[in-house]
């Protein structure tokens, strides 16, 4: 669903493009995106949002409205105000597909264009890919955790409002969720959409038996029963079992049938429901479980024998409670200047070591095992620089530089993961659909060495900088850049 954001920026933006508009309007820069520490202590991140910055970018656009918004801050000349009416992205984006596994500092996103042009897309570029990106990490590591079994986004009543809702259910699709209870967010992108019933659906009848008896002559085929409202085990277990023995009588088949159980220990919960829908003849009866579910909790009822099937969760996931922000960032990294053929590097230094950026036009390649196609280590190296897999490749960590490593030639492969956007203001890239992209992350995930997908104390994957580029940045470095 296409939106004009044009206005969805930060102040400062606009202040800045004005400045520039009277001193450096021909100049040309490169920004790059990227983030710094993986969410939630794992080793990789999702990345997420390319769809909806191809849509922001193809919609940039100042209404009339706009511009007399803007005019009435008594903030803009009209010479200025003039520019922005007329105002359309003439650059260039190369970003990393929607659904790869990514690693802190490489490039996700760079922009190349008029300076004035990329200075106005940062704020919205990162409130789209950092929301996404994060929701799609953190579905990645609970889907991990529940091992195979099916994991249901239920968050939306819980999300920070409509648009974390849909775009979030969006994400966490993408990193593996099989469907959302998101009704918007699945016309919007053709996703499955799942449900059951609430409790005030049980509360509404005279009896329980009698709320299960009508839930599952109107649902034949999606007949699962939430059993807790008064007594899992005693009452809404026995309950439930007593309607799918009423419907075999009737000679209903239930398609997919079972419990849901929503709140006390649900380890303990689910293998007495197990044992009683077995003995029961029910053993294709489903338990589905949700209740404040995260990854670790996942992780550990799984660990002590719960018979649950599917999980729902919700607000851990759609908020990603335990790391609520991404930290995505956009730098410059060079400069044309008017009159230049070539950019010039820019680097950003900091007394912080990891704050410091690394410069000039890269690109990144991903570097495979050839036997076992597992990720070897990611190389972030200049645009213009080639490589040959059938020779040998030296790696260095370029923090501590005495760790390094030569791979044979013939031994591995590479891949560039930044590709082409929009160029010259043009879109030539079409975005999948939104399951074909969940198909591909699954895809990628499986590239990672399983001591890197641990939840605990994973095993980081190693990205490093080509010479030429480890060369330039200390060169900058140590020319100390002028103040």
């Amino acid at each position: 669903m296409s939106r004009n954001l044009t206005l969805l920026t930060d102040f400062y933006e606009l202040t800045m493009m004005q400045g520039y508009f009277k001193s450096k309007a021909k100049e040309h820069v490169i920004f790059d995106v990227f983030y710094r520490v993986n969410p939630s202590g794992g080793s990789y991140a999702i990345t997420a949002g390319l769809e909806q910055v191809i849509d922001y970018i193809k919609n940039l656009s100042f209404s009339y409205d706009d511009i007399d918004y803007l005019r009435n801050l008594n903030m803009f000349d009209e010479d200025f105000l003039d520019y922005l009416a007329s105002y359309h992205f003439s650059g260039d984006i190369y970003a990393i597909p929607e659904g790869s596994v990514v690693f802190p500092k490489e490039p996700l996103v760079k922009v190349i264009a008029p300076i004035m042009e990329a200075q106005l897309v940062e704020t919205a570029i990162l409130n789209i890919i950092n929301h996404q990106s994060l929701i799609a990490t953190k579905a990645s590591r609970v889907v991990y955790a529940a091992g195979g079994d099916a994991v249901m986004e239920f968050g939306l009543r819980r999300a920070q409002g409509p648009d974390a809702g849909i775009y979030g259910a969006r994400a966490a699709v993408i990193g593996g969720c099989v469907g959302t209870s998101n009704v918007l967010c699945g016309q919007q992108f053709d996703i499955p959409v799942l449900g059951t019933h609430a409790h005030s659906w049980i509360m509404s009848f005279e009896t329980e038996y009698d709320a299960f008896y009508r839930y599952a002559t109107y649902y034949p085929n999606n007949c699962i029963l939430l059993v807790d409202t008064y007594d899992t085990l005693k009452s809404g277990v026995p309950n439930a079992i007593k309607v799918f023995k009423k419907k075999q009588e009737e000679g209903v088949k239930l398609e997919k049938f079972g419990i849901r159980l929503d709140s006390g220990d649900l380890a303990y919960l689910s293998k007495q429901a197990r044992q009683m829908l077995d003995e029961a003849g029910f053993p294709d009866a489903i338990i589905t479980a949700s209740s404040d579910l995260d990854e670790n909790l996942i992780y550990s009822l799984k660990t002590q024998g719960a018979t649950i099937d599917s999980w729902g969760v919700g607000t851990n996931l759609i908020t990603s409670a335990d790391c609520p922000a991404f930290g995505g960032v956009y730098k410059l990294a060079g400069i044309r200047y008017e009159g230049d053929e070539e950019f010039t590097p820019k680097i950003k230094v900091s007394e912080n070591p990891a704050k410091v950026t690394n410069p000039g036009n890269k690109t990144v390649y991903r570097i495979y095992n050839k036997n076992t196609g597992k990720i070897k280590a990611d190389l972030i190296c200049l645009s213009d620089e080639v490589y040959d897999e059938s020779k040998d490749l030296k790696l260095f960590d370029p923090e501590a530089t005495w760790k390094h490593t030569t791979l044979p030639g013939g031994s591995y492969t590479m891949k560039e993961l930044l590709v082409p956007i929009f160029i010259k203001g043009q879109c030539v890239y079409q975005s999948p659909k939104v399951m074909d992209i969940r198909s591909y992350c699954q895809q990628e995930l499986n590239t990672l060495w399983d001591e890197s997908r641990r939840l605990m104390y994973p095993q980081e994957v190693y990205v490093d900088l080509s010479k030429p580029l480890f060369d330039l940045k200390h060169q900058l470095l140590n020319n100390k850049i002028p103040l």
